[in-house]
């Protein structure tokens, strides 16, 4: 499972490979600005948050999907507590609003899709459901993912989200192991919110 969660702390983000529609430089402007550790959903133990970085984060493994990620206008910060919990956040700056618009839909379908993940992981049970639309910039989607491995024991949950405000699209996400009733799916959305309404 830490394989699995390794993977997906950055499963969503695969599907940013579509950014190669938008891989042409970007006009100049100020760069998209990010969550800071306090705007996490809180936790039992303090949020700790890395320095934002160039490109896509290295374990970008192809859990939810297929594609390769390009890291031409895109960047990322990441997040951990002492207890297991753990987040992502990922901006990319597409090259016209078109793109941008069109990379929205495919990381939407890609994380309404995650629950396949058992048909790649033999023994895996998982659960994708879509968490409603939320109002804010041109939109933000919330979607959960409920995994569970009965051989070991072992289940977590992770919530994911994906926004835009113009050409920049921003996908989020948290996670740790429990169940979906663990999920702080309320103090979620206000971090997807805060997050896009930080882009610019």
């Amino acid at each position: 499972m830490n394989k699995l969660r390794t993977a997906l702390a950055t499963a969503a983000a695969a599907a940013l490979g579509l950014a190669a529609l938008a891989t042409a430089p970007a006009q100049a402007a100020a760069q998209p600005a990010f969550l800071a550790a306090s705007q996490m959903p809180p936790s039992s133990t303090p949020w700790a948050a890395t320095q934002v970085f160039t490109g896509v984060p290295e374990n970008s493994g192809v859990l939810c999907a297929p594609y390769k990620i390009p890291a031409q206008n895109t960047r990322y910060r990441e997040f951990s507590t002492e207890l297991d919990t753990n987040g992502v956040q990922i901006t990319t700056v597409a090259r016209t609003e078109a793109d941008a618009v069109k990379l929205v839909d495919t990381l939407r379908g890609a994380l309404a899709g995650c629950g396949l993940l058992e048909q790649q992981n033999p023994g895996l049970q998982a659960v994708s459901a879509s968490q409603g639309k939320l109002a804010v910039e041109e939109g933000a989607w919330v979607y959960s993912l409920d995994t569970a491995d009965p051989q070991i024991g072992i289940s977590d949950i992770h919530l994911f989200s994906v926004g835009r405000d113009g050409r920049t699209v921003t996908l989020v996400r948290w996670g740790q192991m429990g169940d979906f009733e663990d999920a702080p799916l309320t103090a979620f959305r206000t971090t997807t919110k805060t997050a896009v309404n930080k882009l610019h």
